[in-house]
């Protein structure tokens, strides 16, 4: 009993940390989440930083300043729920698997984070679809988030909002645990060290680090995802031979496009969302304990 009521308190103060660091970070990059976004699913456009900026530009000068956060409404809606229940399934798994308890165990780490990601993604998914096809989306074809989830089930199904699921799960494994493998070495490293917690500015560094590392480990994936997602996939191909096609008809480079965008905006997400995270949960462990 005294177990038990350690724990849920702590449950509640994870989801709650996560979903407070997860809209923080991702409304911070939203613009350049929205400029990738547009890149990854065209076929002719080429992709360079050179580019994104004009595209930021363009959106600004013909459609203003609020069109550079369209589909952020529901890339909250979807990050919200993900940023929480991941957090708290890492926490969870941390727990289950004895992860760092009494010595170092670097393989269930990378475990734990990957558990994490795989959960959070399977429940949030569909979220995530309709978030990216608003986010190419005039406004002349979607008034908003509901209006695609509506739109999308009478043209296609009660399946379409889960288009590239498979590419997801496999990506979430190496960016989730990558990410969060990172992020605890590093605070377990500085701590040995220096024998103190690590600063803001320091954890702000080793969750850059985590985006870096996660992003360019699962990107490919990340690409076949977004196409299944929008609908922009010939002959219905499966993950493998979309890889295979898009590398051959567009070129290798075209798997990584817009990659140097998320290594600009992915570090900046997960260094937000690690660091507030980090900063919250305690706070919010010893607020509800105390209710």
């Amino acid at each position: 009993m005294h177990e038990d009521s350690i724990k849920a308190p702590c449950v509640l103060a994870s989801l709650s940390a996560g979903a407070i660091s997860g809209a923080l970070a991702k409304t911070t990059i939203a613009p350049l989440d929205r400029t990738k976004i547009n890149f990854q699913v065209s076929r002719t456009r080429r992709y360079s930083f050179k580019a994104a900026l004009k595209f930021i530009r363009a959106t600004y000068q013909t459609e203003g300043f609020l069109a550079l956060y369209r589909g952020n409404s529901a890339t909250l809606a979807r990050v919200v729920p993900y940023a929480a229940f991941q957090f708290a399934a890492h926490e969870r798994f941390k727990y289950l698997l004895s992860v760092d308890h009494g010595q170092k165990t670097p393989g269930k780490r990378y475990i734990a984070g990957s558990l994490a990601g795989l959960f959070a993604t399977s429940l949030t998914y569909p979220l995530d679809t309709a978030k990216a096809r608003l986010s190419i989306s005039k406004k002349s074809e979607y008034s908003g988030l509901v209006d695609v989830i509506m739109k999308s089930y009478r043209a296609e199904g009660p399946f379409a909002l889960y288009r590239g699921i498979w590419p997801t799960l496999a990506g979430v494994v190496p960016y989730a645990g990558s990410s969060f493998y990172t992020f605890e070495t590093l605070k377990l490293l500085y701590k040995e060290e220096y024998k103190e917690s690590p600063s803001a500015p320091f954890l702000m560094m080793f969750g850059a680090t985590a985006g870096l590392i996660g992003q360019s480990c699962s990107y490919p994936l990340d690409i076949v995802r977004r196409r299944m997602q929008t609908g922009k996939v010939p002959g219905g191909l499966g993950v493998l031979a979309l890889l295979s096609h898009i590398a051959r008809e567009e070129g290798i480079r075209s798997l990584y496009k817009g990659l140097s965008m998320n290594w600009l905006k992915g570090p900046i997400s997960v260094g937000v969302s690690f660091t507030i995270y980090h900063f919250t949960f305690p706070y919010l462990s010893s607020f509800t304990q105390s209710y």
